[in-house]
């Protein structure tokens, strides 16, 4: 027992020293832009950029249409498949693994060739078009990890019994997923909200591909011409990541149990 104990910290203490001496370096070297002293000037100057507000800025916006587009289309959607439609439940969760196995680039030149200013569709020639694309293009890219989140939700209730009670209480559809499904499952779309933004916030490719002003071809931009600017931005979009991990790992203590795990 004591020598599987003795490999299992070493294991730990292995991965930990690979995680965290990486992310340490980049932090001290981050405060090094005054010469002989520890200093925020690095971070000062990211914030005192008006292209990190602008590009921040619209990526925050962007992830939250991102996010609504994928409540509206993705709870009703694995509502429905686990009331209605199990049989097609394999057939959808394929469909929604896609995007992890199809590149982000092969999504966004479809799109550009879809779409061009010469095709019978064109949304790339106005600006709002475009970020609407953008927003699309977020939300397809989201989707395994939201489907996967509200499906999960939707496993800890009883999805059938509570849909049968609001319709004798007279409840159409529309009520029922407002009113019945989404209160039931919102610890989990917040989970998968969540992950949503923090894949919005660090996107580069379709956004540069789209010439958006986003927040991943700031990063790329500013890692090209800076030193010490571009490390206090790591630790800034390590920061934003792993807050949105820590606030899915402290809503799932609240979600709703299923039978099997009350047990």
């Amino acid at each position: 027992m004591k020598t599987g104990k003795f490999w299992a910290w070493l294991t730990f203490g292995v991965g930990a020293a690979y995680f965290f001496i990486p992310l340490i370096a980049t932090l001290e070297f981050s405060l090094r832009m005054r010469r002989g002293v520890y200093s925020f000037d690095a971070y000062a100057v990211v914030f005192g950029d008006a292209r990190f507000q602008q590009s921040f800025t619209f990526s925050v916006v962007a992830a939250i249409f991102t996010i609504l587009l994928g409540i509206l289309i993705v709870v009703p959607a694995a509502y429905w498949i686990r009331l209605r439609l199990p049989h097609l439940r394999p057939i959808v969760e394929f469909i929604t693994l896609l995007p992890l196995v199809i590149p982000a680039i092969v999504i966004v030149f479809g799109y550009i060739r879809m779409y061009g200013s010469n095709s019978p569709l064109p949304f790339l020639a106005s600006t709002w078009s475009t970020n609407v694309l953008l927003v699309i293009g977020y939300a397809t890219l989201a989707l395994p990890y939201m489907y996967r989140a509200v499906d999960t939700g939707l496993r800890t209730i009883d999805v059938r019994t509570l849909t049968e009670a609001a319709q004798i209480l007279g409840a159409g559809w529309t009520t029922i997923i407002a009113r019945v499904i989404m209160p039931n499952v919102l610890i989990a779309v917040l989970s998968g909200a969540f992950l949503t933004f923090a894949i919005v916030i660090g996107e580069f490719t379709m956004a540069s591909l789209l010439n958006r002003p986003a927040f991943g071809p700031y990063l790329q931009n500013i890692g090209a011409n800076r030193a010490y600017e571009p490390a206090a931005l790591a630790i800034i979009a390590f920061a934003i990541t792993w807050g949105c991990m820590s606030l899915i790992q402290l809503l799932s203590r609240y979600a709703p149990k299923s039978p099997n795990q009350t047990r």
